[in-house]
């Protein structure tokens, strides 16, 4: 039987918080939007119909909360970092994961929409 590798994507999830190198990002805070995909084997879910056996995008949800509202951080890439160490931990079966996070509210004296960073994780499946 072929395993079947879903992705699973959240997208456009909109936070506050006080992330930032710079005073003001910090006592001010400002707009987060973060994209999160995750790739697990959906083999047995989609086999039996049942939920129990898929991953859990509130789960998924809950664990990017936490590490925006956990503390505060001079890198959005340490925030990115702490978000996957969260869903690789909730999700065993999870294989990779893929997440975006965007800071909307940028502090500098160029006009941009929002400066972004991406980061990737794969479970070592070797081990």
């Amino acid at each position: 039987m072929e395993t079947q590798i879903a992705r699973l994507s959240i997208k456009g999830a909109q936070f506050y918080a006080y992330h930032g190198v710079k005073a003001e990002e910090k006592d001010l805070g400002g707009r987060y939007e973060v994209d999160l995909d995750l790739w697990y084997d959906a083999t047995q879910a989609i086999q039996s119909d049942n939920v129990a056996f898929a991953l859990n995008y509130e789960e998924a949800m809950n664990s990017i909360e936490e590490s925006f509202a956990d503390e505060s951080y001079n890198l959005i890439e340490t925030v990115a970092s702490k978000i996957l160490d969260l869903v690789f931990q909730k999700f065993p079966d999870l294989i990779k994961a893929t997440i975006r996070i965007r800071k909307m509210n940028v502090p500098i004296h160029n006009v941009v929409a929002y400066i972004e960073t991406e980061l990737s994780r794969e479970k070592n499946l070797d081990k």
